[in-house]
């Protein structure tokens, strides 16, 4: 999918856009995803991480794992997971302006999943991350 995607904290004091085409969109069940975002999973899409342009402050948390994650300092919004060796970033669903125009293809990490939580939209499913 092609075309400018813009977005925002819960404050509004940051705002972020990418106008390159999406890499992938996901919903991650991991722990580390969970807990980062407060979230059964972390839905998010995944653009090459120079095309982001960042508008405000943003907090950053480098939890050693290769993932930095980046959140509003004011409001506490989950807003990024930035992989910078793979030149990605990811953008939080719930923060984008129009989430509508995207859906997750495939669920990753779902041995992590919430046992409660039915996965029922026919989309592929990895115990782990996706296949190479």
């Amino acid at each position: 999918m092609t075309g400018t995607i813009t977005g925002a904290c819960l404050c509004g004091a940051c705002r972020y856009r990418s106008d390159a085409p999406v890499m992938n969109v996901r919903a991650c069940h991991c722990r580390r995803c969970q807990r980062a975002t407060g979230s059964p999973f972390y839905a998010r899409v995944m653009v090459p991480l120079a095309s982001v342009t960042i508008d405000g402050p943003v907090a950053w948390y480098d939890g050693d794992t290769g993932v930095r994650r980046g959140f509003c300092p004011a409001c506490g919004s989950t807003l990024f997971s930035e992989r910078a060796t793979a030149g990605t970033i990811g953008l939080t669903m719930g923060t984008l302006d129009h989430p509508e125009r995207f859906a997750p293809t495939d669920h990753i990490w779902v041995s992590a999943k919430q046992p409660w939580l039915k996965l029922d939209d026919g989309l592929p499913q990895f115990a782990e991350g996706p296949p190479a």
